[in-house]
Formats: C-alpha cells, structure tokens, sequence
C-alpha cells in the first residue's frame, strides 16, 4: 500500500542555524510535525556568514539536521538542499548527494500538476551578495542588530502582558528602499522563470512569504524562520499555499516551546563544533 504523506511538498529555506535569531526549535517541531514525499530546503539554512565570527552553534541546531535526516529515514522523503548566499560554503561540495534521497545542488525544477517551478534560493538576483560581498556582511550586522533589539523590545511587552509583534518586520515593511528592493526581486526572480521555461519560480532569500501571480508567472517565496516563521506546502492536487507555525502569534519566551525540547537545547553543541565547524572555514 502506498504511504500517505500529509503534503507532496513542503518548502522552507532562511532558517539561519547558527544565528541568535534562528527559530530553530520550532522550525524543527514543524519538520517533525509534517510528512511529505518532497522537502526542499531552499537556502540560507545554516548561517556560514555568522558561524565564521560570532554565530553559536547550538543543541537546537543540530535538532533541526537529526530530524531533517529522520524524515528521510522513517518516511523516505526526498530532500533537496539548495545552496543560499549564507551558506555559500556549499560551492565547495556541489553537485553533492547521499543515497538516492538527499541532494545538495544550486537550483532545481519542480514539476507540480501542469506547472514547472525554477526553485533558486534567490540571491542570483541579488547584486549585493554576488558583487560586492562586504556590503551584504555590513547589511547582515545591522540586520543582526536589528532583531537583538526586536528581541529586547518583546521581552518588554512580555512583561506589560502584551502579544508578540514583529518590530524589525514593521522596520524593513516601513522603509522605501525596502519596499522597492522586495517589488523588484519579484519581478526580475519572475523573469528568471521565463528564461528557464518554467511558468513559476519558487524562492526564498527576502524573508517575504508570497504566492501571487505576476506577468502570468506563478511567483512563490516560503518566507523565512526569523520572523515570520512560514513554508510553502503543495497538497495531492498541486494546490500551493503558505503555512505558519502555530505559535506564529505568541511570544518567543521558553514556556511557549513545546515540551519536548528543554532548556538544554539552548547549550552550545561542542561535539558538532569539534567535528564540523572547520568546513565554514574553507572557502
């Protein structure tokens, strides 16, 4: 009999493993949650960038690798890595696969119903990370900065008995510049479809999620594990919609993290730093 998986597809990228910021613990309580025939990890899932200089690798963030491998294990699910600007230090090992059922590549293209989706994590478009890296890492600090200050700011509003609100979302929402630079990735990621003969283009990078159509091509980003917390998931008659964690709308203190993890996913993970920290390193 024919496994049945919750979704055909579940796509999430921008998880930033390594990072402060980094929703990891639920990000892996969602992978666990769901099954799926296809997951696609769509860049930027562990954060080379701040590994290399003030990033912490954590029990959570190994958490979120075991239960990846899990579903390939236990549900035989087929996971596609596709590289990201923040973990660039896969250049290094692509093309690069693991049995039949883990990949790692720089794009792929999905077939889904009568539709072809070009998957890119999205920072081909992105001039900044390709030409001039330096900038991105200044944009990466302030942005790092940023979400400390979200952080504090909500730590308040906890304490007030107020609702978690996303103050470096209503930030980069409020800023012109932003604006512009979101509405432009859109348009020229829709072109990249075109040119590659596909009718859709699925994406990450801008911590945006988004289904919506423009110039009659399908344009879909999965959003990110910071603030917004989202996936992209394609049920069995190629129906595409974005999904929240649940806690999407409460506060981020630990008693709102579900019991299965304790306080200890919190401790530095010092048999991965010993083993794996070096290939950050090597590009």
């Amino acid at each position: 009999m024919q496994k049945k998986y919750d979704y055909r597809t579940i796509v999430i990228s921008d998880v930033h493993l390594g990072t402060a910021g980094s929703k990891a613990i639920e990000a892996t309580k969602f992978i666990r949650d769901y099954t799926c025939e296809r997951l696609i990890l769509n860049g930027d899932i562990i954060d080379g960038w701040q590994l290399k200089k003030y990033g912490a690798w954590k029990k959570k963030h190994t958490a979120f690798i075991r239960a990846v491998l899990k579903t390939i294990e236990k549900d035989d699910t087929q996971v596609y890595y596709v590289r990201g600007n923040h973990d660039d230090f896969l250049d290094q090992f692509l093309p690069f696969s693991v049995g039949s059922n883990f990949k790692i590549v720089q794009e792929l293209v999905l077939n889904s119903g009568e539709n072809k989706f070009f998957v890119t994590h999205g920072d081909v478009f992105d001039l900044v990370t390709k030409k001039a890296k330096w900038l991105a890492h200044i944009g990466d600090l302030g942005y790092t900065a940023l979400l400390w200050f979200n952080k504090k700011y909500n730590q308040y509003r906890v304490f007030k008995g107020k609702p978690y609100y996303s103050l470096s979302k209503k930030v980069k929402n409020s800023i012109k510049m932003a604006v512009n630079y979101i509405s432009d990735f859109e348009e020229q990621l829709s072109e990249m479809a075109k040119s590659k003969g596909c009718n859709g283009i699925i994406c990450g990078h801008i911590h945006q999620p988004a289904i919506k159509t423009i110039d009659n091509i399908k344009y879909m980003n999965s959003g990110d594990w910071i603030e917004n917390k989202s996936a992209l998931v394609e049920d069995y008659s190629g129906n595409w919609e974005i999904v929240y964690d649940a806690s999407h709308l409460n506060n981020d203190s630990l008693d709102e993290l579900p019991i299965e993890f304790d306080v200890d996913m919190e401790e530095p993970d010092r048999e991965f730093e010993e083993s794996y920290s070096h290939i950050f390193e090597l590009k």
